[in-house]
């Protein structure tokens, strides 16, 4: 009976948080975020690869426009969708290391306290897109090395790889697996049988590596340059750790908070016999380490937000370290606290979404592009078929207007573009003016020129 309630408390919870994250931003966002108007411009034009990212996340959107249109809630949506499916995989991993399915949800709830997957979690971005496959990955390397079953090896390589086509620092967690590989190996714990995760992940990752030789490499150089590398300051060195090692302590202060409610105290041996706790060390820690470790050797800047699924396994981890000093006579405080900050979080979103102006999610995107459908109409007969313009306005217009037409960054890129499909420029009118041959106007205050047919 307990362990069906606690089951029910969980689906509970999944689907509290995808209802509230879902229609908070709902209601309190005129636009889409920067980050997933910028991704849907790409979904509208899929390619191989990005200026700025792998494809992956342009094909979730890609299908997921096909059933929502432009409506803004479905991909509100879409991004609890990859939040609660990465805690549901997250509670299936934990059943692995606890018998008490109390542990299990403990180690889930504890996750609602780091900001990443609440309060950032609304906008769909690359981030976001990596948190299923980082949790799968994890979950089915586990399984592989527990039952050495083929089905997991080869489901790993194909976790693996829609990890890395998501995003590149999955490479972090490739990191501390090949690490923990490499000790098994070593100790002789392992056969060979999981060389065969390769071939899944080489087959679905060839494409997208022909595509970064044929472009230069383009979106190896954006994450480079987005960086701060090449900066001679030695200082960096230093100042950039410092500085990513303070914002994580920032970030997993409440997470700590809610932690500590239930606990006795957080004196604990470290047995490092304990397989399931080394396992646990090694993907928890690892990947961090060689973050902070890539920012002391290149001096680089670590982004905050680039670091939104390391910390998917800090509930099990720290469940699973401290769970003699659970004390499940603080259940309640535990509860009263969780639902503070599950309260707190969508109202604090709400209270800025309303009193702060001048945000990208108060772009009037939807306003824009009726009144240039109003003015295409007036004067062509065919449809808008391309937009050229950066992944903000041109974004917005392809995903706002009618025809849902193809997104390009630049006017280079539409030199061998059929203009009699209907053509719509945006961007400086300064610029547009002199370049642009069609019916030009300006719309709060962007260019607009207009390339059709009457």
């Amino acid at each position: 009976m307990i362990k069906k309630n606690i089951n029910n408390l969980f689906i509970y919870f999944l689907a509290a948080h995808a209802v509230v994250w879902t229609v908070i931003p709902s209601i309190s966002n005129q636009n889409l975020p920067l980050d997933t108007i910028e991704h849907l411009a790409w979904a509208s034009n899929l390619d191989w690869g990005f200026e700025k990212h792998p494809p992956f996340i342009a094909l979730i959107l890609n299908i997921f426009y096909q059933i929502f249109g432009n409506q803004d809630w479905g991909y509100y949506l879409l991004s609890q969708i990859f939040v609660v499916f990465s805690f549901f995989i997250i509670w299936k991993f934990s059943e692995y290391f606890f018998n008490d399915k109390k542990y299990c949800l403990i180690s889930v709830l504890l996750l609602e306290a780091i900001y990443f997957y609440n309060f950032t979690s609304p906008e769909f971005n690359v981030n976001i897109c990596l948190l299923p496959f980082w949790a799968l990955t994890v979950l089915y390397f586990w399984k592989g090395i527990k039952e050495n079953k083929t089905s997991d090896w080869l489901l790993l390589g194909v976790f693996t790889a829609l990890g890395v086509l998501s995003k590149y620092t999955f490479i972090y967690l490739i990191g501390a697996i090949s690490l923990y590989l490499l000790y098994l190996i070593f100790k002789k714990k392992i056969n060979f049988k999981f060389l065969i995760s390769i071939l899944p992940f080489a087959i679905l990752i060839f494409p997208h590596l022909i595509w970064l030789t044929e472009n230069n490499f383009a979106t190896l150089s954006y994450g480079l340059s987005r960086t701060g590398l090449g900066d001679p300051n030695l200082f960096n060195h230093l100042k950039h750790p410092l500085i990513f090692v303070g914002k994580q302590i920032g970030i997993l202060v409440p997470f700590f908070i809610l932690l500590y409610s239930i606990i006795s105290n957080l004196k604990t041996k470290l047995n490092i016999n304990d397989k399931k706790l080394l396992f646990l060390l090694v993907i928890n820690l690892i990947p961090l380490l060689l973050v902070f470790s890539t920012a002391v050797i290149m001096g680089i800047k670590i982004r905050t937000m680039w670091m939104t699924p390391f910390y998917l396994f800090y509930g099990v981890f720290f469940v699973y370290l401290l769970k003699k000093n659970i004390k499940f006579k603080n259940f309640k405080k535990f509860l009263v606290i969780f639902m503070i900050l599950f309260i707190l979080s969508p109202f604090t979103y709400l209270y800025i979404s309303i009193s702060k102006t001048n945000k990208r999610t108060d772009y009037p995107g939807k306003e824009i592009a009726r009144l240039v459908q109003q003015r295409w109409d007036k004067n062509f007969s065919n449809k808008i078929s391309i937009v050229v313009g950066d992944e903000w306005f041109g974004g917005n217009l392809s995903y706002h207007l009618r025809s849902r037409p193809k997104w390009f960054s630049n006017l280079d890129n539409a030199k061998d573009i059929d203009l009699k499909g209907g053509v719509i420029y945006v961007g400086n009118p300064k610029v547009l003016k002199k370049l642009c041959p069609g019916i030009f106007g300006t719309i709060n205050p962007t260019g607009i020129c207009m390339i059709g047919s009457k």
